[in-house]
């Protein structure tokens, strides 16, 4: 069984990262997740050959899975996972969505996704990614407000985009 543990430092230079995914922040300070059936999610996904900055895989993995455009992401961290082969990362990342398009199919597999804005502090929950996954929705819910500039309380009722 896969280990996973949450970290706020750099990713070691060893450590392959597999995943991008981002908290994506709605000016009013509300987090989208992706929606797959019953499955929530962030949107994100693996780097591609010859892509190594992250955000340049968030934005376009943004825009593949739930059309928006975003602001500037920021490194939020990494999760470590050890499947007792390889260790991996999957990094973290937080930034303002700009602007929502009409959904499409992603390219990857043909399936629209539906797009759900929830108050930070469900996010964790919705997730449902266990005790690491609290700890990544609590760390973007202050860097939403301390990096973002976004409000801290105050949250519309959840919706779809």
């Amino acid at each position: 069984m896969a280990k996973f543990s949450w970290h706020t430092s750099a990713v070691p230079a060893a450590l392959p990262v597999r995943q991008v995914y981002g908290f994506l922040f709605a000016p009013d300070g509300r987090v989208l997740l992706r929606v797959d059936g019953t499955k929530n999610s962030l949107p994100g996904g693996r780097p591609e050959p010859g892509e190594s900055a992250y955000v340049d895989v968030l934005r376009r993995e943004t825009f593949e899975e739930v059309t928006l455009d975003i602001g500037e992401p920021h490194y939020l961290g990494y999760q470590l996972v050890d499947d007792g082969h390889t260790p991996y990362a999957q990094v973290r990342m937080v930034a303002k969505i700009r602007a929502v398009h009409a959904p499409e199919p992603d390219p990857d597999n043909g399936r629209t996704y539906l797009r759900l804005l929830v108050h930070p502090g469900q996010a964790g929950e919705l997730l449902n990614w266990g005790e690491t996954g609290h700890r990544q929705s609590a760390a973007a819910a202050r860097a939403a407000v301390s990096v973002l500039g976004l409000p801290r309380d105050g949250f519309p009722a959840p919706e779809y985009l």
